[in-house]
């Protein structure tokens, strides 16, 4: 092989995996951080027995003094470990600097992931531990991929559901 040809396949190469490199960086411009996304609120849209639809009400927590420009939004949604939903969303939302914007998308989930779920109300358990991860899709920056975790407090008496008990009282709200 000449010497040309070959220096052509390695600048080819470089400007390869230079890309590649790089485009896992176009999310967000050189000294921006990370916006933080929260769950604010979850509330039943609609279901059946097969599927179930899901309000998410999202907080994204923007720390840099530059807006962000959010044209839509993927995720899932993961209940003590296991999938439990998914969705996107196209709704542009503009997060202002230092400020916060909330937004809010549909989540489904089927059969399977309210069956997988019942075993931690028959484990008694009080609490849920649920992982929210996505990407915030920006026309300027490219895409923010997201990662947050925690854990929510079941309301009193529902974890005693799966046991087969009532909850006490008649007036308590969910």
């Amino acid at each position: 092989m000449k010497t040309g040809v070959r220096r052509r396949c390695l600048m080819l190469g470089l400007a390869v995996l230079g890309s590649t490199l790089f485009g896992g960086c176009a999310g967000l411009q050189l000294g921006l951080q990370k916006p933080e996304v929260a769950v604010a609120d979850l509330r039943l849209l609609d279901g059946n027995l097969i599927e179930q639809r899901f309000v998410l009400t999202l907080r994204v927590t923007n720390p840099n003094t530059t807006e962000i420009a959010i044209e839509g939004l993927t995720f899932t949604v993961d209940l003590n470990g296991q999938s439990f939903a998914k969705g996107v969303s196209n709704k542009p939302v503009v997060i202002p600097r230092l400020g916060e914007g909330r937004v809010e998308v549909v989540a489904t989930t089927g059969l399977g992931g309210i069956l997988r779920q019942l075993n931690a109300f028959r484990d008694g358990r009080d609490k849920v531990d649920y992982r929210l991860r996505g990407r915030l899709v920006t026309g300027n920056f490219g895409g923010i991929d997201f990662d947050q975790q925690g854990e929510v407090a079941l309301p009193r008496g529902l974890s005693d559901l799966g046991k087969g008990t009532a909850p006490s009282g008649g007036t308590e709200r969910f």
